[in-house]
């Protein structure tokens, strides 16, 4: 077979633009990956800004008179939020690592993110001060009061990032035929 220049030329055009393909695509990781770092690792702070976050922290420091295992050591709630706040520092990290090769994953990538900006402080903050409270055995019309103060703060914001969020989450495991039970 006789190959003209222009042929030849033609041929690694298009070899060159198969590598470089395939190259894009290897750096960009699987849709359900993508999906399940910056979507769905979010269910680890669904509850944020609600009576059941708070009650959660607070049940660390529950004792039971005839149990004696259930004795506390008086920092249980810290270390809660405190690991709470690790992993949340750890999935932000991981989702700042995720590729953005479209339109909707970079609009993910960046409400991720921003939904993250907003809750690590909080529980840096006004979290590790109720985790505190509960620790020190403060009174319940104590630890209420911050409880409430932080849902009436942050619940409102959280929300609506939050549902920003999952909105386009919902049309990417669609559109990647991502199988979700959204219950």
């Amino acid at each position: 077979m006789v190959y003209t220049f222009k042929s030849f030329t033609a041929q690694l055009c298009l070899a060159t633009i198969l590598i470089f393909s395939l190259l894009f695509q290897s750096c960009s990781e699987p849709a359900d990956k993508f999906f399940d770092t910056a979507v769905l690792n979010t269910n680890m702070i669904n509850d944020f800004a609600t009576p059941r976050l708070a009650k959660h922290i607070s049940d660390n420091t529950i004792e039971f008179a005839d149990i004696p295992s259930s004795k506390t050591k008086g920092d249980e709630a810290v270390n809660d939020v405190k690991n709470k706040i690790l992993y949340l520092e750890k999935s932000l990290k991981d989702i700042k690592g995720l590729s953005d090769s479209d339109k909707l994953r970079k609009a993910i990538k960046e409400e991720s993110v921003a939904l993250y900006v907003f809750v690590i402080p909080v529980y840096q903050k006004e979290y590790m001060a109720y985790a505190k409270l509960c620790d020190a055995k403060a009174s319940k019309e104590e630890r209420e009061q911050l409880a409430k103060s932080i849902e009436q703060k942050y619940y409102a914001d959280f929300e609506l990032k939050f549902s920003a969020l999952l909105t386009k989450g919902k049309a990417f495991a669609e559109q990647h035929n991502i199988p979700v039970n959204w219950n």
